[in-house]
């Protein structure tokens, strides 16, 4: 084996780049988004203050 000085990272990423692992990875990742974009979607947004309305004033002549 002439990679065996190949950083960790690389090598996860050239066992992933395979044909059959790339399906599963590609897959994996699809998963993930649509998950993920589930769970934004089901989030309660933050309710605001109510802002005080400005009050009325009658104009200066």
């Amino acid at each position: 084996m002439a990679d065996d000085t190949a950083s960790p990272f690389k090598r996860a990423i050239r066992w992933a780049t395979t044909p059959p692992q790339a399906w599963g990875v590609y897959l994996l990742a699809i998963l993930l988004v649509w998950l993920l974009s589930f769970y934004a979607g089901t989030l309660k947004p933050k309710k605001t203050p109510e802002a005080s309305r400005p009050t009325v004033s009658a104009p200066q002549s």
